[in-house]
């Protein structure tokens, strides 16, 4: 390692849906400071899902200036820049990549029935033609997901139903990408981040390119797309107005930066092919490092470009985790009607483990179904919505926060058995990263629910940060991915409680139960497909 690395520091953007936080992070990932503000998400009739992207610049330059004011280092040797954002949320911007309209986020689901267009045909299998998908998963390694949630779909809204927004924009861009082009000024993508937009050929991972006959066929005009770069490359150096807003050197510089899973990847450690690490935000995911490419088109899991240079990940991601536990708190336990409205204390979710922690495992047989915003895998469901079964009358409030805990951890097991069949070995332990890894009872209960050791990562809700750091400072020359693992630190291993397998083996079987028994009523009830 460069004994340089100890004298360079990156300021690293962790974007994610709840907002943004800034750190100052060495090159060696040691988080030395942290600033942060919220953002305000928007919630639509009909499936959509919006922020303020001009907010999010706001918050950045706010937060990063609030950080390099405070004079903890030498100014100098803050030498970098470098986003992890949100994966497949988007900004239409216009040539000089101000937003034309509010950021679509990741949960928008309002394109679904254009995503649907574009990949019908006949003979259909699982909603989509044959010969599309085929098609699609032969060139990107995968396929858009029908309820929309990808950035095609959200590009393919904007084209059909806001023409107007469709010809202000210049370029689709994903969230990270947005934020390095108001840091720069240059109008690119990452060939990670720009996965879901379904249109790169990912065939040969060491020249990820659009693949022109998909571009024809989702009816996107190409100069609406953005050049491609990886996340090694130097963006460009700060505008200047920019650096002087923030506080910085003109010739600090913004690395391509990754988004959040491949950023919290890095940042969890677990680098090396199979090595795996488990997330919990809002939403949670089950990512690692693998040394081929395959998909499995059944439960959304395929082999995609990295930010690791000449790499592929696979990844299942669930649409709700930690934000599950928020809507608890804030619809059910504190529900602001104006009569019983109390504000939320600041150790809310430290009172909702106390809470949890005392009830039995099992929750006295009640299950929580997490699917408040449908499902994206091991299911691409979107009629899916979330549920409390097995209520009666000596259920408490405490029992309802701990089947929260469990069903999410449930879902998880349910993603897990799907990822380890893709990569046809048994993980042997999951680091634990983000705000869900600071709960002890929701560690043990992943632990006991999968069977696996859980490995929680020191300092879990700042792994974006450190992650994309530490890929500044790898593009900088200060380390190399090799350094990686040894830079992360383990804080506490959580190992499974033998004598709860068999409940939690008959839990789980009835959560599974719950899902095939009530699809075709769930779609009823939503206006979805019976099927």
């Amino acid at each position: 390692m460069d004994v340089a690395a100890s004298k360079t520091h990156i300021l690293a953007i962790d974007h994610g849906t709840s907002g943004i936080k800034t750190s100052l992070v060495s090159a060696r990932g040691e988080i030395i400071a942290t600033e942060s503000e919220p953002s305000q998400t928007i919630h639509l009739v009909g499936g959509g899902v919006e922020q303020d992207a001009q907010a999010w610049w706001r918050s950045l330059v706010s937060t990063a200036r609030r950080l390099v004011e405070k004079n903890l280092v030498n100014r100098a040797s803050i030498r970098a820049v470098a986003v992890s954002s949100t994966f497949s949320s988007t900004v239409a911007v216009d040539r000089q990549g101000l937003p034309v309209a509010p950021a679509i986020m990741w949960m928008d689901m309002r394109g679904a029935p254009y995503v649907r267009q574009m990949m019908r045909g006949w003979p259909r299998f699982d909603g989509y033609g044959v010969a599309r998908l085929l098609r699609w998963i032969r060139i990107t390694g995968g396929a858009p997901t029908l309820t929309g949630k990808d950035d095609i779909g959200h590009a393919l809204l904007i084209q059909h139903e806001f023409p107007e927004v469709y010809r202000a924009t210049a370029k689709f861009l994903p969230s990270k990408d947005y934020l390095n082009a108001r840091l720069t000024g240059r109008l690119v993508a990452g060939f990670d981040s720009i996965q879901l937009f379904w249109l790169t050929d990912t065939r040969d991972i060491s020249r990820v390119r659009y693949h022109p006959g998909l571009v024809q066929l989702s009816g996107l005009d190409q100069d609406k797309l953005p050049e491609l770069i990886s996340a090694m490359d130097i963006v460009g150096p700060l505008l200047p107005e920019v650096a002087a807003s923030i506080g910085l050197e003109e010739s600090a510089v913004v690395v391509g930066g990754a988004p959040d899973h491949q950023a919290a990847g890095l940042g969890s450690g677990a680098v090396d092919d199979f090595d795996a690490h488990l997330y919990f935000g809002t939403s949670s995911w089950i990512q690692c490092a693998v040394p081929f490419k395959k998909t499995d088109a059944l439960h959304s899991i395929a082999s995609l470009p990295m930010c690791v240079p000449g790499r592929y990940y696979c990844a299942n991601e669930q649409d709700m985790a930690g934000g599950c536990l928020e809507f608890l708190l804030k619809n059910l336990l504190l529900p602001p009607d104006g009569l019983t409205a109390v504000a939320v204390p600041d150790d809310a979710y430290a009172r909702l483990e106390t809470m949890a922690a005392r009830i039995a495992p099992g929750s006295d047989g009640v299950i929580f179904c997490p699917w408040l915003n449908g499902e994206r895998t091991p299911v691409d469901d979107a009629n899916l919505r979330g549920a409390f079964v097995n209520l009666s009358n000596t259920t408490e409030q405490a029992h309802l926060v701990r089947a929260v805990l469990e069903g999410v951890a449930y879902n998880t097991r349910w993603s897990l058995s799907y990822v380890e069949r893709f990569l046809g070995r048994r993980l042997p332990k999951l680091n634990f990263i983000g705000g869900g890894a600071i709960s002890d009872t929701w560690c043990q209960i992943l632990a006991d629910v999968l069977g696996r050791p859980i490995w929680r990562v020191a300092e879990p809700r700042a792994a974006n940060a450190r992650g994309v750091a530490l890929l500044a400072s790898a593009a900088l020359g200060q380390i190399g991915f090799r350094d990686i693992g040894g830079l992360v630190p383990i804080e506490r291993r959580f190992e499974p409680d033998g004598s709860q397998r068999g409940l939690y083996d008959r839990m789980y079987a009835a959560f599974i139960a719950i899902y095939r028994q009530n699809r075709r009523t769930y779609a009823r009830l939503n206006g979805g497909r019976d099927s």
